[in-house]
């Protein structure tokens, strides 16, 4: 006869954390937390605004204190900052401008206010210290590459100075010697946010070369006008050799892009778009787009995604709209999409999609 063991009664493990977010549903340890202090959170990665710049007409620089769950970031990438404006929550993705050495562990980012940038505009009139916003950890791979270049060559304009600056920093920060020019372009000198330290950083490292160039100012500056041949031969006629960094506006871009693509140098040339997608709907756009969970539907109108699904008075989670943070993915369950950064045609059923840079292509249903 075998001898059975006895069994032993099943133990139950309850972490404390566990238990006290069982008795916090729905909403969760920390929408409690906040009630007592904004910065006092168990899970949410959240930062206070310590300090406010406004160095030029239209950008406020904010330097953050970040909840201990921060893990830093990688020169080039970019956080998400989530304010809550008239009772909703917006999210919107910003570049630090700092080295990623910053010793405090604070992060510095300088937004420019958009004409129709909601959060941006409301950070640029209301931000103060003290304001607490929702933060996440940082995504993006617009870095560095973790073996130095030997020749570095830094292009933007306007708000894209930030992730490029974080990198210049941050080369400094090592004791970096290769060559470096920086190219950033403006509107006039009032414009051009962090003068004073590009002035600095040139002044104080040998290798580091600034080049200020004023599209709507005849004098001053180093350049006048808009990229070209020209304005790349005469600041770095080595290029070719080089590692070129590029954020910017459209214009710029797509100028430095398709010049190196003629030279053969794309290979060489690392970007990061801040700018939305052009929409290229289909002429005649057909089919319906269907969302599933709510049962509604709506004829496709050839716009986005998210957008048909706002226009269909849903509210579905979003962050940069233009394709970057992927807080718009939904499961797409059947139908066919275009991205319109790339043009990928997706037919597979149930995959998961941007909504906003995806457009339909005939009948499209979203588990949404």
């Amino acid at each position: 006869m075998t001898a059975v063991a006895p069994t032993r009664p099943t133990r139950w493990r309850f972490s404390p954390l566990g238990l006290f977010e069982a008795l916090a549903t729905p909403h969760g340890v920390d929408r409690y937390l906040e009630l007592v202090n904004p910065m006092l959170t168990v899970r949410d990665l959240r930062a206070e605004v310590t300090e406010v710049h406004r160095s030029t007409a239209d950008t406020v620089t904010l330097t953050l204190r970040p909840t201990r769950q921060w893990r830093g970031f990688q020169a080039g990438q970019f956080v998400q900052v989530t304010v809550e404006i008239d009772g909703v929550r917006r999210t919107r993705c910003y570049s630090p401008a700092c080295s990623q050495y910053r010793d405090d562990g604070r992060i510095e980012l300088t937004i420019k206010a958009h004409p129709d940038g909601i959060v941006s505009q409301f950070l640029h009139a209301n931000a103060a210290p003290g304001l607490v916003v929702g933060l996440a950890q940082a995504a993006g791979t617009f870095q560095l590459p973790q073996e130095r270049p030997g020749h570095v060559l830094f292009i933007s304009g306007g708000s894209g100075i930030t992730p490029v600056l974080s990198m210049l920093r941050t080369l400094c920060d090592e004791g970096y010697a290769g060559q470096v020019t920086f190219l950033h372009y403006g509107y006039t000198e009032q414009d051009i946010a962090y003068r004073d330290e590009l002035v600095a950083l040139a002044a104080q490292h040998d290798n580091v070369r600034l080049v200020l160039a004023y599209t709507d100012q005849a004098d001053g500056g180093d350049l006048h006008g808009y990229f070209g041949q020209e304005h790349l031969e005469a600041v770095a006629p080595w290029h070719a050799d080089a590692e070129t960094f590029l954020c910017g506006p459209p214009g710029l871009m797509a100028s430095v892009r398709s010049l190196y693509a003629e030279r053969g140098l794309i290979n060489r040339l690392h970007f990061e778009d801040f700018a939305p997608a052009p929409i290229v709907a289909d002429r005649d756009s057909t089919g319906a787009v269907s969302f599933d969970r709510t049962g509604r539907s709506a004829d496709n109108s050839g716009a986005t995604l998210l957008e048909q699904a706002e226009a269909a008075g849903l509210t579905p989670a979003y962050g940069c709209r233009m394709g970057i943070c992927f807080s718009c993915t939904q499961i797409k369950t059947s139908g066919c999409t275009r991205n319109i950064r790339t043009g990928a045609i997706d037919a597979d059923p149930d995959t998961e999609i941007q909504l906003c840079i995806s457009v339909p292509v005939g009948d499209v249903a979203l588990d949404l």
